[in-house]
This record gives C-alpha cells, structure tokens and sequence, in this order.
C-alpha cells in the first residue's frame, strides 16, 4: 500500500496571514510540522502542499518536497484532492500545517492495515479534552462516536450535553485525516450540505451522505495554531517536554 503524506499550507488565513511561517522555538511552524511527519516510516513521501511561493521557497529550504496548489481552494481537502490527481497512492494521509505538536505515534492511528479498493475509507483522529474552558470554545470542534468509532455528530456546542449522565469524557479533533482515492473523489463531486454550511465542517460532506467515517482516540498532545496567541502556548508546552 503506498502512502503518501500531505500537509496543507496556505497563506491567506483571515485570521493570521501566513500562519505556516511563523516561528516557534526559532523555526517556522510548517517546518516542525514537516519535521514530525518525516518520522512515520509508513509515509512513502511527504509533500507541502500551499498556493503561497515564500510558504513553498520555506518549505524548500529546510528539505521538504513542495507542491503548488490553486489559491481557490476553500478547504485544506480540496487541496489534497487537487494533490490526489497528480501525486498516485492508495492512501493519502492530511496533516494540518496547524499542528506543530503532533507526533509519529499519533499520527500513524489513523492509517488503516489494509484497505478495500471498491469502498471510500475516510479516518480521522480527536483526542481527549484536558480544559474544561476548551470545551465550550466554538473553535475546538467537538467529535461524537458510536461504539465502532463511527462519527455520528460533530459540532462548534458542547455535545452531547449531560442531561442524564455526567460521566463523560468530551472529544475534539485534531487535525490528520485519511483518504483513500475513492473519498477524495467523492468529496470533490458532492456539493456541501446544509449542516456543513452552518457548521463549517467539511466532515459533513461525507455524514451528510450516509458515507461513514471514523474518528480514532490518539490521546495525544494537540495544540493547533489559530491565532498569534496560541504561539505562546505551543512554546510554552515544548521548552517545558
């Protein structure tokens, strides 16, 4: 099965422009990134993937294979489709550019021993919320499984909410998913549904149409990067590791 990793990287977030380049602990966040996915032997390559040419001359400076992607991208999935009709493999694995704390041994969670060529395999990772405060932030998506780790919901709100029961423990994503060729293609040719418009979760382009998908525990450390703020925390957590 080949493999290939794939990490989003635009330029034009509204709320922190050039977010990949920041720098924490004296290197860009893209590079610790790159760094981090390089360590998971199941990877036959990891690529960059931006529309921005300084995110990609970054990309190339500290080693990394970059690829130019359309600025018209709405999602980061869309942009690993658009790398999925170029770049061949069975199995293409997401790795926000968002996530500079994530490790091999949570990242490969999501990759699958083997896969069925004629169904779409979707998976994705959520971890265990630490901060309660993290719960009731819309900008933690919150992650709802069924027993098999089906994905039932997912939302901005804290669900499920604890009417009879207080003995819970609340999920929120994290950002590495996994897609077979099938789903990448799926998910390109299906327009986005009511729920994911109003949630703003491209999730929903599979639960919407009764395509299951899979959110799997890693139980790890995961701070993403979503505004200049979160710089001080993601350094904070890796002079003190």
């Amino acid at each position: 099965m080949k493999i290939v990793c794939v990490i989003p990287a635009r330029a034009g977030s509204s709320r922190f422009f050039e977010k990949p380049l920041a720098m924490i602990c004296g290197k860009p966040m893209i590079q610790w990134v790159y760094e981090h996915c390089r360590e998971v032997p199941e990877f036959d390559a990891v690529y960059v993937a931006t529309d921005s040419d300084r995110i990609r001359e970054a990309a190339e400076s500290f080693g990394a294979t970059a690829i130019m992607t359309s600025p018209d991208h709405d999602t980061a999935t869309e942009r690993l489709y658009e790398v999925s009709t170029r770049i061949e493999a069975d199995l293409y694995v997401m790795v926000n550019g968002d996530e500079p704390l994530l490790t091999r041994e949570a990242i490969v969670q999501c990759i699958p021993a083997s896969l069925d060529g004629d169904s779409i395999y979707v998976s994705n990772l959520m971890t265990d919320f630490s901060d309660p405060v993290e719960v009731v932030d819309s900008t933690n998506l919150k992650i709802v499984t069924a027993a098999d780790n089906r994905c039932l919901f997912i939302s901005r709100s804290p669900i499920p909410y604890p009417k009879g029961n207080m003995d819970y423990v609340y999920h929120k994503f994290v950002g590495v998913g996994a897609f077979n060729k099938k789903a990448l293609e799926f998910y390109h040719g299906t327009p986005r549904g009511p729920i994911e418009k109003i949630e703003e979760n491209d999730s929903f382009r599979f639960i919407e149409n009764h395509v299951p998908i899979y959110y799997y525990n890693c139980h790890c450390k995961s701070l993403s990067v979503d505004t200049k703020k979160d710089i001080e925390g993601v350094e904070h957590y890796l002079k003190g590791r």
